[in-house]
């Protein structure tokens, strides 16, 4: 018999760690050769680990909740080769700065990262504790977590001890290159709970929406952009469309139409179709049109991305939505289907409310929020009579460090003047 360890493969796309979602075997199962073994979240999908070795299970390592390095041993198989097998040599990741483009960039993580993980070693020699989180947003930040006093168990330094950190710094007009002060911040209240209380760990999908959207709105400056206009064109357009599709099997939703229409914008305002690379302090204007579309899903918010969409046409835009939106719900999405994004669009539908002002889809520099239709009586510009129309409104974010309010209104408004009139937008397509 022969010991062969899987190891947590190197998924690509700046992924560095993953979050084990489901086990699909235990320890004594035997495994055939290719059978996936373990469900893994990254900042990007959800993806299924295969063995490359078939046998007996040994030893698990981890469990549901756990966070994983690359490299990182998940499993154990006894094997019935001749001779040992050398567990193949783990994939290197730097051990410390980590490119800043993609939302998924972390440091290393422990094997097992529920239990505090060491980050430096404090002057006294001792470890510093700290979660991969933590540590990853200290390396973002660029603070020695040696210096920070933590208010978790043993020690461990929490998010809200570097935060703090970082707050005391600022207001003390101390740089990186200067030692902080080390501060302490009281752990918040314990929250107790009493019958019919229900406490849900924050894991899997939900954890990485937080980490996401907390690296957001830590990092990028907000600010936001809403209109209004009268979309009765759009909607004839559309009724038109989807009466010479009938019998297809295809139907349009007004989705296609926007990713049209802000194609055609950001190629007029490419500073919108951005990335910002934190590490470099650099905007990366990106030369692909890659347009992601949030899906609600059970478990929480996805952005499927919706490539080369400058390339595609309506109804080969309305297909891939509709692949993405159900490979999200049935959590099938690959890695692929999950990068590269340089605008998001969301939309609330049917659900109602005037407007909301969406967060950025850390690190690209600019949403695009899309609301409920409703008819309303206004003013004809022309005639000046009150009529009834179709009246939308649409919500920008942008990342004001790279766009500025000017530039993030003519972007609106150049989508805004295609949807008013949807004739103008066809001509505007590739």
């Amino acid at each position: 018999m022969a010991r062969f360890e899987l190891k947590l493969p190197d998924i690509g796309e700046g992924v560095v760690e993953g979050e084990i979602v489901q086990w699909l075997v235990d320890v004594g199962d035997r495994v055939e050769e290719d059978a996936p073994v373990v469900e893994i979240m990254t900042d990007k999908a959800t993806v299924s680990i295969p063995t490359p070795k078939g046998g007996k299970v040994i030893e698990r390592h981890g469990k549901v909740g756990d966070i994983f390095p690359v490299g990182g041993t998940l499993l154990v198989i006894e094997t019935e080769a001749g001779a040992a097998e050398a567990a193949p040599e783990a994939p290197k990741t730097e051990p410390a700065a980590m490119p800043a483009v993609a939302p998924a960039a972390a440091a290393p993580a422990p094997a097992v990262a529920n239990a505090a993980a060491p980050a430096a070693a404090a002057p006294n020699g001792k470890r510093v504790l700290a979660t991969p989180v933590t540590r990853r947003m200290a390396r973002e930040l660029g603070v020695d977590l040696s210096q920070v006093v933590g208010t978790g168990p043993q020690g461990r330094v929490l998010k809200a001890d570097l935060l703090a950190f970082v707050e005391a710094a600022k207001n003390q007009a101390v740089t990186k290159m200067e030692p902080a002060p080390t501060v302490a911040v009281p752990p918040g209240p314990r929250i107790e709970t009493v019958a019919g209380d229900q406490r849900i760990p924050l894991r899997g999908l939900r954890r990485k929406i937080s980490e996401n959207l907390v690296r957001s709105k830590h990092r990028a400056p907000h600010y936001h952009f809403v209109e209004e206009f009268d979309a009765t064109a759009l909607v004839q357009l559309r009724e038109r469309l989807n009466r010479k599709l009938e019998g297809t099997g295809e139907k349009l939703t007004y989705l296609p139409f926007f990713v049209k229409a802000v194609v055609a914008a950001l190629k007029k305002h490419p500073r919108c179709n951005a990335v910002m690379d934190e590490e470099a302090q650099e905007l990366v204007v990106r030369g692909e049109y890659n347009i992601g579309i949030a899906v609600a899903t059970e478990e929480g918010l996805v952005v499927p991305v919706v490539h080369h969409a400058d390339r595609l046409s309506l109804r080969e835009i309305a297909r891939e939505i509709l692949r993405l939106s159900e490979a999200a719900r049935n959590r099938r999405l690959n890695p692929e289907d999950v990068s590269g994004g340089t605008f998001t669009i969301t939309s609330l539908g049917q659900t109602g409310g005037l407007f909301a002002t969406p967060i950025l889809n850390h690190p690209e520099v600019a949403i695009m929020g899309v609301h409920k239709m409703r008819k309303r009586p206004v003013v004809d510009e022309a005639t000046g009579e009150i009529v009834v129309r179709d009246m939308l409104i649409l919500s920008f974010g942008f990342d004001h460090r790279n766009v500025d309010g000017a530039e993030g209104a003519d972007f609106a408004y150049t989508v805004i003047d295609l949807l008013k009139d949807p004739d103008r937008l066809l001509l505007e397509m590739a």
